[in-house]
């Protein structure tokens, strides 16, 4: 059995991911799938978040190595499906230990060096994002600023600030970690050279907060396989989970029927 690893983005847990993980255990034919955190997020919240991508690698890839039972210690490499920051962090693993992962689905991630900063982070985006660093804890008001930045579909749009509020306090990231983990993102810079394993890049034609056009030069730098969400913001899963996985299902069995005709061929 295949598993798959999800990371979120910044500040943000594995309780944010909504309905994304049953739709895709669906999508991918009963996967497993791990839900990690990144240090200083969610069951994570105590732990001092690392100023460096790559420091958050070794954190999520020693949780992953451990969760995984000693019988399946030889199943074979990770796939991974991560978002934002996850995206940088799913990156560098792959890039620095290649036989580790299958393949990956980024949603909605920028790096250096394909992408200028104020394709990273957009400058009409910084206004709403000091508000919300000014009003960290106050939950409301941070969370209400987060989703006006992140989210496009508000159709239930108390109910994920009720939700959200809850996981905020249940399990407070700091502000530090906040920043350390925005340093870590600003810094982070990708190897040139494609990953090894199959990669999917998903965005969002209305992101706010990241340009989609740093999905697209990641694809046309890498060749990657390549979908954008029509009206969609920058929390991708919580606009769209069904399309996520909609998305995944496709391209997989869309990998299967060409592994299959290169057996036949």
């Amino acid at each position: 059995m295949s598993t798959w690893i999800l990371l979120r983005g910044l500040t943000r847990e594995t309780r944010h991911w909504g309905r994304l993980p049953e739709l895709l255990r669906e999508a991918t034919g009963g996967a497993r799938l791990m839900l990690l955190d990144l240090p200083g997020n969610g069951a994570l919240a105590h732990v001092r978040a690392p100023a460096t991508v790559a420091a958050m690698v070794e954190s999520v890839r020693i949780a992953a190595l451990q969760e995984r039972a000693p019988h399946e210690a030889t199943s074979g490499p990770f796939n991974i499906l991560a978002m934002s920051l996850g995206g940088m962090v799913a990156t560098a693993w792959a890039q620095r230990y290649p036989d580790e992962i299958a393949r990956m689905v980024l949603i909605n991630t920028s790096m250096r060096p394909f992408s200028r900063a104020h394709e990273r982070l957009r400058p009409g985006a910084w206004p709403e994002l000091i508000q919300v660093a000014s009003h960290w804890h106050d939950a409301s008001r941070a969370e209400r600023g987060i989703h006006r930045l992140t989210c496009n579909d508000v159709g239930a749009h108390e109910a994920d600030l009720d939700a959200w509020c809850m996981i905020r306090r249940s399990a407070p990231v700091s502000l530090a970690n906040a920043w350390r983990q925005l340093w870590a993102a600003a810094r982070f810079r990708a190897a040139a050279a494609k990953p090894a394993c199959p990669l999917l890049l998903l965005s969002s034609r209305e992101d706010r907060l990241v340009n989609p056009a740093c999905s697209a030069k990641l694809a046309a730098a890498w060749g990657a396989a390549h979908r954008v969400h029509p009206w969609a913001g920058h929390d991708l899963p919580h606009d769209d989970s069904a399309w996520v996985a909609q998305q995944v299902g496709g391209w997989l069995a869309l990998a299967a029927r060409a592994s299959a005709a290169a057996g036949i061929t």
